[in-house]
């Protein structure tokens, strides 16, 4: 595990992590490498320390003892960002203090697994940043994201992909799915687009009228 990303250029991705199951330490250490500002929510601060990962941002309620001294004396230097809202979830916070910062593009990890409630909410909730910052949650066998009104991107053949609808999503399109949508509608709890593939190499376009639509790159 790399003790410390490289790239300082707020033009790529930060990095967020949350306190869910970990991942793989390769994708891991490849998302640090990249990374130009490391968030940690409060919760997970002890077990990425134990990874000997490099902090840039401390973020959360800290609804425990918490020594504020402590980390800035081991992961100097470091900023401890006190959000006591709770009205809103520790990433939320988090996605917050990323546009504030005028930073385009996140990527997070240890967002899933664990409970499931933190999961649907950390999945589901990424819809309402739908214009003020990219978001992806990645995991060792999913990478998520929220789907531009049209959208296009090259895939090899079989490639897994499931569209999941937040809510009701009309007017489906697609091109290259091995399971065509036309015009389709989906909507949560009722009829999803799971479980798809891509049916040949190439390029996949998908467009929706109206709705929030997840993409799903899945890994078996």
């Amino acid at each position: 595990m790399s003790s410390h990303h490289i790239v300082r250029d707020d033009q790529e991705p930060a990095l967020i992590i949350a306190n869910g199951a970990a991942c793989n330490p390769e994708l891991l250490g490849q998302l640090l490498e990249w990374s130009p500002i490391v968030v940690v929510l409060d919760s997970a601060i002890e077990r990425v320390i134990a990874l000997g990962i490099k902090v840039d941002v401390l973020l959360g309620d800290f609804d425990r003892d918490f020594d504020a001294n402590y980390y800035k004396e081991i992961q100097y230097p470091i900023e401890i960002v006190h959000t006591p809202d709770q009205n809103k979830t520790d990433l939320e916070k988090a996605f917050d203090y990323l546009i504030e910062r005028n930073i385009p593009a996140v990527n997070v990890v240890w967002a899933t697994g664990r409970r499931a409630d933190h999961t649907i909410t950390n999945l589901t909730n990424i819809v309402r940043y739908r214009d003020l910052l990219k978001i992806v949650i990645l995991d060792d066998h999913s990478k998520v994201f929220l789907l531009p009104p049209k959208f296009e991107k090259w895939y090899p053949k079989n490639t897994p992909i499931s569209l999941i609808p937040i809510g009701h999503v009309s007017g489906i399109h697609s091109e290259n799915l091995f399971y065509p949508l036309q015009g389709d509608s989906l909507t949560i709890g009722y009829r999803t687009g799971s479980s798809n593939h891509v049916a040949e190499d190439g390029i996949v376009r998908i467009e929706h009228e109206n709705g929030d639509l997840l993409l799903m790159e899945c890994m078996d």
